[in-house]
C-alpha cells in the first residue's frame, strides 16, 4: 500500500478521531437530564466522512454504531448536501432512515472547513420515552410502526443562529417527560459542537488534505485487515439459526433467524433470507441492524483489533429478503429488534461456526436487554417518571475458562442505574441485588450467573411493561455444554398474589407491590462431567 503521507501522521489521525468520538459521549453523559444517559450510558457517538462512511467511533454499543453510516448516507439522500450549512444539527429517528428504533433519536452535525463539507458528527442517545401508546415507548401489543411513537424525519432543529423553537417545541409536545427530554436534546447538540471545534483543530494544524488522505488510508488499512482476517476462517458454507421466543403478539411461537454464511478468499457473505416472515408485533430488525449485528460478529470473531470504520464492511455482503423479520414493511413495529433480534443474529452465526472454529467461539450469553419499563407519577413532585433498567446476565464458558456473571455481552454496552441513583429519583426501593447462583450451564467450563434485583413500588400507581427474551428458550451450551437458566420475572401483589409475567407484557402495578428480575445465566462449554449431573 502506497500511503500518500507519513504513517506516523496518520496514526496521529487515527488517535485524533477516536477521541473526538469519544469525548461526544462524554459530553452526553456529563450534561444529559434522564438517568438512562447519565448513569447507564444508553448512547453511542461516531463521526463519518462527507459521504456518510464510518471514520471513528466511541466505545458504545455495537447495536448503535453499527447503523451510524447508514444513517448518514439515508439523510444525505432526504436532505442533499447543499441544503446544510455550518452550525446545522438536525435530528432524526425514522428506522428507514439507516436507523433501528424510534427510541433511538439520533443528532446528525454537518461539519465544515474550508468552505466545503468535510464530515458529520453523529449522536444517538435512547430517549426513555419518544411518545406512543404506552409510556416509555415500549408496547408489546403494538401491531403498526405508529403506535410505538413520534417519527421523527430530518428534521433541523438548530442552526448557527440559535434553536429553531416551533420544530423543537413541536418535538417536545409529543413525548412523555418533556423537561427531561429537552435537556437530552441540549446534550445530543452540545456533544456534536464539541466534535466540530475538535475536528476544527484537527483540520488546522494538519491541513483538510493531509486529514482526508489519512482517512482514505484508514479505510485502505481497515479493509487489508479485515480480509487477512476472513482469510483465517476455513473457506467454505455454514448454516447457523438462533430463535426468538415468541413476537410479543400473544402467539407462544418461536421466530426463527437463519443466516448461510459463504467464506471466500479475504470475503464473506452473510444471507438471511431463509429467516423467518416479518413479526406481527414489535420484535423485527430492520436491514441496517441486521449489517450492525454482522459487523459485530466478524470483528468479534475474526478481528477484534481492526480500527472500526467503513473499510472493514468492504469485504462483507449482507442480504435480507423483503417481507422478512430482518427486512420488514415499513408500517411494521420494531423496537424489540434493535436489542433482541439483533442478538439472535449473532447467535446465528455463532452457532453456524461451531463445527470449524469453535475456539473462538463463546457459549449462549445472556443475549437480551431484559428490560424493565416503570413509569409513572412520582408522588413526591407530581413530575412523570420513566425508569428504563436493562439487566445483564451470565456470559457464556469459553473454551479456556468460565463465563463472567452478571454482564452485557455482545450487541449491547449498557451500564446499570445504580440502586442509590434509582431510589432517589423514582418511587421505587430497590430491596435486594445479588448473583443468581446455579444459573449458569454445566460443563467443562460453566456458564456465569445471571442476576437478581427486586423492586418495590412505593408510588400509588405505576405502569410496568416487559422486553425480554431467553424466557423460554435458554442460552445455548457450545460443544456438549448445558444451557443457562432461562429469564424470570416474578410479580408479588400486595395483596398476596403471585405472578409469572411474559417476557413481553404490560402490567398495572400498586403501591407495595415487588418485581423479581432473575436474570439468564450462560450456557456451558465442553461436555458435561459425571460429578456435574
Amino acid at each position: 500500500m502506497n500511503s500518500p503521507i507519513n504513517p506516523f501522521t496518520v496514526e496521529v489521525i487515527r488517535n485524533a478521531l477516536t477521541a473526538i468520538a469519544e469525548e461526544m459521549s462524554l459530553v452526553v453523559m456529563r450534561s444529559a437530564r434522564s438517568p438512562l444517559l447519565r448513569e447507564a450510558g444508553d448512547l453511542s457517538s461516531a463521526l463519518t466522512d462527507a459521504n456518510g462512511d464510518l471514520i471513528a467511533q466511541g466505545r458504545d454499543i455495537p447495536a448503535h454504531l453499527g447503523v451510524m453510516g447508514s444513517t448518514v448516507q439515508e439523510f444525505l439522500k432526504r436532505v442533499p448536501a447543499a441544503q446544510l450549512s455550518p452550525g446545522d444539527v438536525w435530528f432524526l429517528n425514522l428506522p428507514e432512515v439507516g436507523g433501528n428504533h424510534l427510541p433511538d433519536v439520533k443528532a446528525v452535525r454537518p461539519i465544515f472547513a474550508e468552505g466545503a463539507l468535510q464530515a458529520f458528527a453523529v449522536s444517538l442517545a435512547h430517549w426513555a420515552d419518544i411518545g406512543g401508546a404506552r409510556p416509555g415507548s415500549y408496547v408489546p401489543e403494538a401491531r403498526d410502526a405508529w403506535q410505538e411513537g413520534l417519527r421523527i424525519p430530518p428534521l433541523r432543529v438548530f442552526t448557527a443562529a440559535g434553536t429553531e423553537h416551533e420544530k423543537l417545541n413541536l418535538i417536545l409536545a409529543n413525548v412523555r417527560g418533556a423537561r427531561e427530554r429537552e435537556g437530552d436534546i441540549l446534550a445530543q447538540m452540545a456533544s456534536t459542537r464539541s466534535a466540530d471545534e475538535r475536528l476544527a483543530e484537527v483540520f488546522e494544524r494538519y491541513g483538510v488534505a493531509t486529514v482526508q488522505a489519512a482517512i482514505r488510508d484508514l479505510h485502505d488499512q481497515s479493509e487489508a485487515e479485515m480480509r487477512t482476517a476472513l482469510r483465517s476462517l476455513p473457506p467454505g458454507s455454514y448454516q447457523g439459526e438462533d430463535w426468538l421466543d415468541d413476537d410479543g403478539a400473544g402467539d407462544e411461537v418461536p421466530i426463527a433467524v437463519r443466516v448461510r454464511i459463504e467464506i471466500g478468499d479475504g470475503e464473506a457473505t452473510f444471507d438471511f433470507s431463509d429467516s423467518d416472515d416479518a413479526a406481527r408485533g414489535p420484535l423485527n430488525a430492520t436491514p441496517f441492524t441486521a449489517a450492525a449485528s454482522v459487523f459485530y460478529a466478524v470483528k468479534a470473531i475474526a478481528g477484534p483489533d481492526i480500527q472500526p470504520n467503513a473499510g472493514c464492511a468492504r469485504p462483507l455482503t449482507i442480504i435480507t429478503r423483503p417481507g422478512s423479520l430482518l427486512n420488514p414493511p415499513l408500517e411494521r413495529p420494531v423496537v424489540g429488534g434493535n436489542h433482541e433480534t439483533s442478538q439472535r443474529i449473532v447467535d446465528a452465526i455463532f452457532r453456524a461456526m461451531e463445527p470449524v472454529i469453535a475456539r473462538r467461539l463463546t457459549a449462549g450469553c445472556s443475549t437480551t436487554s431484559g428490560l424493565l419499563l416503570f413509569s409513572g407519577r412520582d408522588p413526591r413532585n407530581g413530575r412523570w417518571t420513566t425508569l428504563y433498567e436493562v439487566h445483564g446476565g451470565g456470559e457464556g464458558a469459553r473454551v479456556d475458562r468460565d463465563g463472567m456473571p452478571a454482564v452485557r455481552p455482545h450487541m449491547s454496552n449498557v451500564m446499570n442505574t445504580p440502586a442509590e441513583m434509582i431510589e432517589a429519583n423514582y418511587p421505587i426501593l430497590i430491596e435486594r441485588q445479588a448473583l443468581r447462583r446455579g444459573s449458569g450451564g454445566a460443563g467443562h467450563h460453566c456458564g456465569g450467573d445471571g442476576q437478581v434485583r427486586v423492586y418495590r413500588v412505593l408510588a400509588p400507581e405505576m405502569e410496568l411493561t416487559t422486553m425480554v427474551e431467553r424466557c423460554r428458550i435458554p442460552p445455548f451450551g457450545l460443544c456438549g455444554g448445558a444451557p443457562g437458566a432461562t429469564f424470570r420475572i416474578t410479580l408479588e401483589r400486595a395483596c398476596g398474589e403471585t405472578l409469572q409475567l411474559a417476557g413481553k407484557t404490560s402490567v398495572r402495578l400498586a403501591q407495595g407491590d415487588r418485581v423479581i428480575m432473575e436474570s439468564s445465566g450462560g450456557g456451558g462449554y465442553g461436555p458435561v462431567t459425571a460429578k456435574q449431573i
